[in-house]
């Protein structure tokens, strides 16, 4: 019997929908001479969905045949999104000007991604979790090539574009294959057809192989990292900012709703796979990465490390694991999101300021600034009292106490190692003589947004109890 679907739940993404096609229309009508009232209309659209899942949160079910779901995580996922994607557009404005990539379908892109992301979290379904995560790839391919007349951006365009293609072939083939077993997409059939022991567990475990490589590639954890590195640095950092943040909050729905919720009866297979995956992306992301001299390469390796940090939550298959990584997923998305705010903030017209040795006497340039990414770096660190020592602390308590102490003693060591790179770039700030002289060209509202960024990771550190509570009481 056909049921009538509550779309209230789904009403952020008919939104953004909505919004999408109008800036679309916008900009096939007006072309560039209407800039301002893209970006207007686009940061409309971020803030509206926001306000609108705040309005409706609390409520929640199952709707669209069981395909949809609104819950705590999905709410506050969307969220965190939609206020990220909002800072990247701010941060970006003046770069992408300076560089004649100031155009609609910059926009366009982005409100679709954005689409995608907010689908990606709300699936409960393997074919809306497909359609979600596509519609948001898709966008970003095309947009690492907005650059057309860069060999390099074009070349990181086309190894994104067809690594992504292979992982979402992989993650297709491993759907098929837990189809064919429990005879459905749903994550409640497959959960209940799991528990009830009704299907063959060896292929149901080769079938969770491929779907760990396809979410392991999107999150760019070792040995599916190819990718990040050449794919952030060949990127214009405003599109290495958008690719950087909020794509991993929805990858980590992503791997929640695969693995936590549909097949977490078959948590002794995929558990090993993701204990591979996070000490390889720690021991390669922080190794590698102190032989950068490329900011944007050194944060792509140093994102490497944070996700098998964010990897050990979720494979310790607990209620608290599940909440750390929560934790962890959205204090590193706000660290990214700084980071690579400052390099967009000193960047001007012919000038990138992507290498390590351009922050060199940033603290007699411009003090403020050189503080806040001080506190990014200390933060990323790991260094008390910032909100980056309690994610790995709550991550490495959860592995703790599912006794898998050596995971827990490699983060610990792999953490030692990391600092070095970072208090690196604190060390040229602060005690290198500045090699180049200019004036900041950022807006007033990026700089103030940026701080902002900075002075909220120090506050997430100062106070973690808040996020951390909202987030355990999600997976209660």
């Amino acid at each position: 019997m056909f049921q009538v679907p509550n779309m209230l739940f789904a009403l952020p993404e008919m939104l953004m929908l909505g919004m999408a096609c109008v800036i679309l229309l916008v900009v096939a009508f007006t072309g560039s001479r209407r800039t301002a009232w893209v970006i207007g209309l686009s940061q409309l659209t971020l803030l509206s969905t926001a306000l609108v899942v705040l309005w409706f949160i609390g409520e929640g079910g199952l709707t669209f045949s069981d395909t949809y779901i609104k819950d705590g995580l999905s709410d506050l996922l969307k969220l965190f999104i939609c206020v990220v994607n909002m800072l990247v557009l701010v941060y970006s404005t003046a770069y992408l000007r300076a560089r004649q990539l100031l155009q609609g379908e910059f926009f366009v892109l982005a409100i679709f991604s954005t689409l995608g992301m907010l689908i990606m979290v709300s699936a409960y379904h393997m074919l809306t979790l497909y359609l979600g995560l596509e519609l948001m790839s898709l966008c970003l391919y095309a947009m690492v090539a907005m650059q057309r007349d860069s060999a390099v951006a074009t070349e990181a365009a086309m190894k994104y574009f067809i690594l992504g293609s292979i992982a979402s072939g992989m993650l297709l083939y491993g759907m098929s294959i837990i189809y064919g077993v429990t005879g459905s997409l749903s994550m409640n059939d497959i959960a209940h057809a799991v528990a009830s022991g009704s299907g063959d567990e060896t292929i149901l475990s080769f079938g969770i192989v491929f779907l760990v490589i396809g979410v392991g590639f999107k999150f760019g954890a070792v040995p599916f990292h190819m990718w990040l590195p050449d794919v952030y640095h060949g990127a214009p950092t405003a599109m290495t900012l958008f690719i950087a943040a909020a794509p991993k909050i929805a990858a980590f729905a992503m791997i929640i709703r695969l693995l936590a919720e549909g097949l977490i009866d078959l948590q002794h297979h995929w558990q090993d796979m993701l204990v591979m995956l996070a000490v390889l992306s720690m021991i390669v992301g922080n190794v590698v990465a102190v032989a950068q001299s490329n900011l944007k390469r050194m944060l792509a390796y140093s994102t490497i490390s944070h996700v098998g940090f964010l990897l050990m939550g979720v494979l310790s298959g607990t209620q608290e694991g599940f909440s750390a990584a929560l934790f962890y997923t959205l204090i590193y998305a706000l660290m990214t999101l700084g980071a690579f705010g400052m390099i967009l903030l000193l960047s001007r017209q012919g000038f990138e300021a992507e290498n390590i040795d351009d922050f060199k006497g940033l603290s007699e340039r411009q003090p403020w600034f050189a503080l806040m990414m001080l506190i990014l770096m200390f933060s990323m660190a790991g260094i008390p009292p910032l909100a980056g020592f309690y994610a790995k602390l709550s991550v490495i308590k959860a592995v703790i106490d599912v006794d898998l102490l050596l995971v827990a003693l490699v983060a610990v060591i792999t953490s030692v190692i990391g600092a070095f790179y970072y208090l690196r770039v604190i060390k040229v700030m602060y005690f290198d003589k500045p090699v180049i002289e200019h004036k900041l060209e950022a807006s007033s509202a990026m700089r103030i947004m940026l701080s902002a960024n900075a002075l909220m990771v120090l506050g997430l550190g100062i106070v973690p109890g808040v996020l951390m509570k909202i987030c355990s009481l999600i997976f209660v």
